[in-house]
C-alpha cells in the first residue's frame, strides 16, 4: 500500500496495490502495521460502517466532538463519490480549508481523515456503496455537522445544485462560523 500526504498533511491518501489477472484481482485494503509505520502513531479501529446511496445524494459534513471524535478510513466498494474533508481545528494553519478527492471502485483509493475534520461525500455514479472504519464509537449526543453549502468553504460538489439530495438534518446544519469546533 502506498501512502501520500495531501495538501492538508494530516489527510492521507491510501492506494492499495492491485494484483490482477484473467480471474479478477486481489488487493490488501488495510494493513494496520504499515499505516501506523507511516503515521508514526497507533490507531485502533473499533467500528466499521457501510452506506449505500443513489446519484446526487450528499451526506455530510459530519463529525463528532471530543472525546468522541473519530478518525475515519473511507473507501468506495461500488460506484464513485466526491469525498470531502474540512479542517475544523481552530488553531490549525489550514482551518476551514478542505480537500475533495474522487474515490471509486475503479481507482480503489482510500482516505484517512483524522479527528478534527468534518467529512462528507456526494454520489457521482448511479449508486455508490462506501465502507469506512472508525476509531471511536458513534455517540449521538456528540454528533455535529457543517452546512455543505456554506459559502465560506467554497466547496465545488461537482453537481448542479438541483441534482443534490440531502436529508432535512444536513440541509439545516450550522455554518462554519457558528459551529461547535475542536
Amino acid at each position: 500500500m502506498n501512502f501520500t500526504r495531501l495538501e492538508i498533511p494530516e489527510l492521507i491518501l491510501c492506494e492499495p496495490k492491485i494484483l490482477s489477472d484473467e480471474r479478477g484481482y486481489f488487493s490488501e485494503t488495510f494493513r494496520q502495521d504499515k499505516l501506523e509505520e507511516f503515521l508514526g502513531y497507533s490507531i485502533n479501529f473499533c467500528q466499521e460502517n457501510e452506506s449505500k446511496s443513489s446519484y446526487g445524494v450528499l451526506r455530510g459534513l459530519h463529525y463528532q466532538l471530543t472525546p468522541y471524535a473519530q478518525t475515519k478510513l473511507v473507501r468506495v466498494l461500488q460506484g464513485a463519490v466526491l469525498d470531502v474533508s474540512v479542517d475544523l481545528r481552530k488553531d490549525s494553519p489550514t482551518f476551514g480549508k478542505h480537500i475533495a478527492i474522487e474515490l471509486s471502485e475503479e481507482n480503489k483509493k482510500q482516505i484517512l481523515i483524522p479527528k478534527g475534520f468534518a467529512h462528507g461525500f456526494v454520489v457521482l455514479s448511479n449508486k455508490a456503496v462506501l465502507a469506512y472504519k472508525v476509531d471511536n464509537y458513534y455517540h449521538q449526543a456528540s454528533e455535529r455537522g457543517i452546512a455543505y453549502h456554506d459559502k465560506s468553504l467554497a466547496i465545488d460538489w461537482k453537481l448542479n445544485s438541483k441534482d443534490i439530495l440531502v436529508s432535512a438534518k444536513d440541509a439545516n446544519q450550522a455554518l462554519l462560523k457558528n459551529a461547535d469546533l475542536f
